[in-house]
């Protein structure tokens, strides 16, 4: 066995003894999440994650041990000439006894004088290693790394014409595409088919009704009431003008209660694969799911400076997707992984947690998350990713600084690879903005004392340039404010980590959240607040780079979400003037689907022959059914054979 840093063996008694001490085992960093989240230092539960408190001891510096005299063997002492005097008992105390000679470390308080005496069983170091492999201070001098090219695959900000005239609505488009929205109209007139048997009184959705509904539902997030039937309400307090105007109150609840993402058919065929690997446990939001992951990375390239990070959204439903983050304000609910712009807060990529399942890498949720979140061919190379301590790992930062990828974030002590050794450690009791980095290879790892410990980790920084931070200090009893010391990652680390908290405090200020009892329900309110939000942040963007004379200044937040639901209205108005007739639907007639889509038949499904497609439907009854020279099953069905 061989410790760390050093090329000097450990004798065969000294590593017995070590196995027979639990103490010396370090726990390896869980790959699940949920795991993870347990402080592992048996700290009590803060607010802040990243942050440790101190070893309860710390160790003796070299040059500050001393071995006892009983220790050290006769032949040890050097021969004398004859002329010379014996030694003294100082003298004999003084030497070095040789390199094969074992000795056990003690541990002290930091500065005590007197002999380190033995406290149970401790690590053992040899006087090599630890010259080799041990924490600095600040006054030490810690060289650079030389900066990252920074080479995106497109340049960064919007990637659309930029020169045309782009209102809120047409950047809402971008997220909510119009083949998307044909697609939820379809399947939510298919699905309400499926629910007339219940009474529902139904009519077939529109281009016209569906933008109605999105104006209302992002009005529902400008304006709170506590019964979603108050915004109907004509009396005082309430007299709304909108939505009661634009659309009755039975007619938005049946599309609220109709509302589908996917075909139903293709959910049929999906809930019979339940329990097996073939079940897509997503699949009932994929259709807009996989379109606004699409559309969030196509219309924008992020600047240098990227993090990764959690996001819940709400929900107390009873489903197995549920988590639980008590570090987050929002503890009960979806869990998505997100990757952010650091600078503005626009979501650039995500994906939904549907529970624990085999990693795609191999290296546990943390690792592989970030890899999943990462498309380097369409991001590029010279990104600056900062992560917190869940992901960060000296394997995962060692493998992005192979493919250009800068990386920052706080870590755990405990993770393998962490520097274990004590040499020059931060004292129990240091001073607020002390601090020990030590370097492996391009890995800095750095400790700085704050209210408590704060362990770090970059393959981008130095470890201090001279920058200073003020905090409160207690100096003769009185707290003050003071400049303290403060290293390169740390300060860049709190400048840039927060782009997904800058993008959940948008997304919460205007939510258009509901109560609902469908899961996909939940979702689909949530990606229309990535898109509205994501709309919003191109709109600045847009107007930082084209200067239009007549805005002085671009929308508020606030203001933009109104003139979105203004222009839906208006988008709405003109869909319906330009669309054509629709047909009776009182009589049951063939029809073709639009855009040549072509869906499972519904008799030949309840037949026992469930992949069979057409184009054909019911004008009427909405239900898929095969029409050509050789099988009828629109006649057949409505017949009752």
């Amino acid at each position: 066995m061989l410790k760390r840093g050093s090329k000097t063996h450990v004798p065969t008694e000294e590593v017995q003894e070590m196995l027979e001490d639990p103490g010396n085992v370090c726990p390896h960093d869980s790959s699940s999440h949920e795991e993870d989240l347990v402080h592992s230092d048996n700290t009590p539960d803060s607010s802040d994650s990243d942050y440790y408190h101190p070893s309860s001891s710390s160790s003796e510096s070299d040059e500050d041990y001393e071995p006892p005299l009983a220790r050290v063997p006769g032949p040890s002492r050097p021969p004398q000439p004859a002329a010379s005097p014996p030694p003294t008992a100082l003298h004999t105390q003084s030497l070095t006894p040789p390199p094969t000679t074992r000795q056990k470390r003690g541990r002290s308080s930091v500065g005590a004088s007197a002999p380190a005496t033995k406290r149970g069983k401790s690590r053992l170091a040899s006087p090599e290693s630890e010259e080799g492999d041990r924490w600095h201070d600040r006054e030490e001098e810690c060289i650079k790394p030389d900066p990252l090219r920074f080479k995106p695959a497109r340049t960064p900000g919007p990637t659309f014409n930029t020169t045309r005239a782009w209102s809120p609505i047409s950047l809402f488009q971008l997220f909510f595409s119009a083949s998307v929205v044909r697609k939820i109209i379809d399947n939510t007139n298919a699905n309400a088919a499926k629910r007339k048997q219940a009474g529902l009184k139904w009519e077939v959705l529109t281009v016209k009704d569906f933008y109605i509904f999105l104006s209302i539902i992002i009005f529902t997030g400008l304006v709170t009431v506590h019964n979603r039937s108050d915004y109907w309400r004509k009396k005082c307090p309430y007299n709304f003008q909108f939505p009661g105007d634009s659309m009755t109150r039975n007619r938005f609840e049946s599309i609220l209660w109709s509302l589908h993402l996917s075909d139903p058919e293709e959910d049929e065929e999906n809930d019979k694969k339940r329990n097996t690997a073939e079940y897509d446990r997503l699949f009932k939001i994929k259709p807009l799911y996989t379109d606004m992951v699409t559309a969030c990375k196509a219309h924008f390239q992020p600047h240098q400076n990227v993090s990764i990070d959690e996001r819940m959204v709400k929900s107390k439903a009873r489903i197995s997707m549920k988590q639980y983050m008590k570090d987050k304000p929002t503890k009960w609910g979806y869990k998505l992984f997100v990757l952010a712009d650091s600078s503005i807060g626009y979501t650039w990529n995500f994906f939904v947690y549907a529970g624990k399942s085999e990693s795609t890498t191999g290296r546990g949720l943390s690792y592989s998350a970030v890899m999943d979140l990462l498309p380097f061919p369409l991001l590029g190379s010279g990104y600056l990713l900062y992560t917190d301590n869940f992901y960060t790992s000296p394997a995962l930062f060692t493998d992005l600084s192979k493919k250009n990828i800068g990386c920052c974030g706080t870590i755990r002590k405990h993770v393998t690879g962490f520097p274990q050794t004590q040499t020059n450690n931060l004292p129990r009791k240091a001073e607020r903005g002390d601090m020990r980095w030590i370097r492996s290879g391009n890995l800095l790892f750095v400790k700085w004392m704050d209210m408590r410990e704060v362990a770090m980790c970059s393959t981008v920084h130095q470890a201090y340039s001279g920058q200073t931070v003020r905090r409160k200090v207690k100096e003769a009893g009185v707290w003050q404010k003071k400049s303290i010391p403060v290293p390169d990652s740390i300060v860049d680390y709190n400048h840039s980590m927060g782009g997904v908290d800058l993008s959940d405090a948008l997304i919460g200020f205007y939510s258009v959240r509901h109560k609902t009892m469908k899961w996909y329900k939940t979702f689909f309110y949530h990606f229309v607040d990535i898109a509205a939000v994501n709309s919003y942040l191109l709109h600045k963007e847009l107007f930082k780079l084209r200067q239009d004379p007549t805005q002085t200044k671009p929308f508020t937040h606030k203001t933009f979400r109104e003139q979105l639901a203004k222009e839906m209205l208006e988008f709405a108005e003109g869909s319906a003037a330009t669309a054509p007739r629709p047909r009776p639907s009182t009589i049951c007639m063939p029809m073709l689907f639009d855009n040549e889509v072509r869906k499972y038949c519904k008799r030949c499904h309840e037949a026992g022959m469930p992949r069979v497609k057409t184009s054909f439907h019911c004008s009427k009854c909405m239900f898929p059914l095969c029409l050509t020279s050789k099988k009828n099953c629109f006649q057949l069905w409505h017949t009752g054979q």
